[in-house]
C-alpha cells in the first residue's frame, strides 16, 4: 500500500517488472509509525483463451502446433466476485493534509516530497479521492497497424470490438492520467468468457502514481493468442481497473473474436 498515504502491507506478486515511468525510489526508512510502501512484482498476464484439453487433438497441419494444456498462473488470482478480503485503511487526506502533517520532521518530510515528485501542491486541489482517467486502449502487434480502441462513455462498446488472428503475438498498451491525490495500488483485471464457460481471468498490479500533468503508459507483456479449431470463434470480456480501495476507474463489457486471418 501506499507509504504514508494508506498503511496497508502489500502482497508479493510473481512475474517480470514491466512498468518504468511510476517507479518511486524511497529515501532512509521513514518513522516507525508510517509503513513502508512495498515495491509490487507485477504478474505474468497470459492468456489461455484457448486452453482445452481436447485441442491436443487437433489437425497440426491446421492449428499450427499443438496448444499448452497447462492453467495460466494467473488464473489462481481471483477477480471480480472473487474479491480480496477487505483490509481496514487508514483515513484517507488531500496531499496538503499529508505534506502538513509531521511537517516538523524534516527527515519524514524530505521522504514525503520524494514520494510525490514534482507535484505542484498549490495546483491540486484539496480533494481527498484520486481521480483515474484511462486515455486510450491500444493493440499492438508488430509490422501490422495498431488497433486502436475507442472507449465509449457507457463502457459497453457495441458489436464486435476488435479481432485477432490466432497465434499472434501482441501487446495491450494503455495511458491513463492521475489527478488529485496519489491513487495506491492501481491494478488492472480480465475476464474472458467463452459460449459462457470462463476461459480466463487475470490480474496485474501496476503501481502507486501522483498526479502529473503528462499521462502515465503502460505496456503490458506480449502474449500469444491461442490457436486451433478450438480456440477460434467469438469472446465476451470484462476489464476493470481498480485501486487498493477496490474503487474502479473504468469497467469495459466487450466482445471479440479470434479468427484465422485479421479482420484486414
Amino acid at each position: 500500500m501506499c507509504a504514508y498515504v494508506r498503511l496497508r502491507e502489500s502482497p508479493k506478486l510473481h512475474g517480470p517488472k514491466l512498468y518504468h515511468p511510476p517507479v518511486i525510489i524511497f529515501p532512509a526508512e521513514p518513522p516507525h509509525h508510517y509503513r513502508r510502501f512495498a515495491a509490487l512484482d507485477h504478474t505474468d498476464f497470459r492468456n489461455k483463451m484457448g486452453d482445452d484439453k481436447n485441442e491436443a487433438k487437433d489437425d497440426a497441419s491446421e492449428s499450427g502446433g499443438v496448444p499448452s494444456t497447462e492453467p495460466s498462473e494467473s488464473s489462481f488470482y481471483a477477480t471480480d466476485e472473487d474479491e480480496e478480503a477487505h483490509i481496514e485503511l487508514g483515513p484517507k487526506m488531500s496531499i496538503r493534509e499529508h505534506l502538513e502533517k509531521d511537517k516538523d520532521d524534516e527527515s519524514l518530510r524530505r521522504w514525503k516530497e520524494q514520494l510525490l515528485g514534482g507535484v505542484d501542491v498549490n495546483e491540486v486541489a484539496e480533494i481527498e479521492e484520486p481521480d483515474v482517467k484511462i486515455k486510450s486502449l491500444t493493440i499492438v502487434v508488430a509490422d501490422r497497424p495498431d488497433i486502436v480502441l475507442e472507449i465509449p462513455e457507457s463502457g459497453h462498446p457495441k458489436g464486435l470490438w476488435f479481432t485477432l488472428k490466432e497465434g499472434s503475438k501482441y501487446n495491450l498498451r494503455f495511458s491513463f492520467k492521475i489527478s488529485n491525490n496519489i491513487v495506491c495500488g492501481l491494478k488492472y483485471t480480465n475476464t474472458v468468457w467463452k459460449k459462457g464457460i470462463k476461459v480466463d481471468s487475470s490480474k496485474q498490479m501496476l503501481g502507486t502514481f501522483s498526479p502529473q500533468a503528462e499521462p502515465y503508459i503502460h505496456v503490458m507483456t506480449e502474449e500469444t493468442t491461442p490457436s486451433g479449431i478450438f480456440a477460434r470463434g467469438s469472446y465476451s470480456a470484462k476489464t476493470k481497473f481498480l485501486d487498493d480501495d477496490n474503487k474502479c476507474y473504468l469497467e469495459l463489457t466487450y466482445t471479440f473474436d479470434i479468427q484465422k486471418e485479421w479482420a484486414n
